[in-house]
């Protein structure tokens, strides 16, 4: 079965692509438990589509979920059909006109891909080499299917335990046949 995302050994991305993968960053960063990475992901690749001339700057939005319950604005960034938002510099305040609210009658359009192979290519993209570490490595949980030359061992639960068996069975109803 032929994967749908292609190779990762392609030295050059298109432009498309580099989209829909900072577009399903952004989407899982939105709901993720710890979001900093990815959003950090999103802005420095936002940031050198910039410098390369690819993205632009549009304007300044009011961001839908302020900080403190304060005014906030946010960039408007355009890249092709995409459009995302990210956090204003100070000269952005100067340079840029504000759109007031931001409205929401544009969608950008759907993607399928993998949050890790989007990851994969803007990490490709920024030059970011991720080492693989040794404690992310999961070991498996039935130590006798991964080591067979190794003995049983029962576990400290077990033969630190106190219990004993009772010397006579326990019944429900004692005492009412005693009589």
């Amino acid at each position: 079965m032929k994967s749908k995302e292609p190779s990762l050994n392609k030295m050059v991305y298109s432009n498309e692509e580099i989209f829909q993968a900072i577009f399903v960053v952004n989407k899982h960063a939105k709901t993720a438990l710890e979001p900093s990475e990815l959003y950090s992901l999103k802005r420095q690749a936002i940031l050198k589509l910039i410098e390369k001339g690819i993205a632009k700057k549009v304007g300044l939005h009011f961001s839908n979920n302020p900080r403190s319950s304060k005014q906030q604005s946010d960039v408007l960034i355009s890249c092709g059909d995409f459009f995302f938002h990210i956090p204003p510099l100070k000269e952005d305040f100067k340079l840029l006109p504000h759109l007031g609210v931001l409205e929401n009658s544009h969608r950008n359009p759907k993607v399928s891909m993998s949050l890790s192979y989007a990851k994969k290519i803007l990490h490709h993209f920024l030059g970011i080499v991720k080492e693989k570490n040794d404690s992310n490595i999961k070991i498996g949980f039935n130590h006798r299917r991964n080591n067979p030359g190794q003995q049983f061992k029962p576990s400290s639960f077990i033969s630190n335990s106190t219990f004993t068996f009772p010397s006579e069975p326990i019944r429900k109803n004692k005492g009412k046949y005693d009589k």
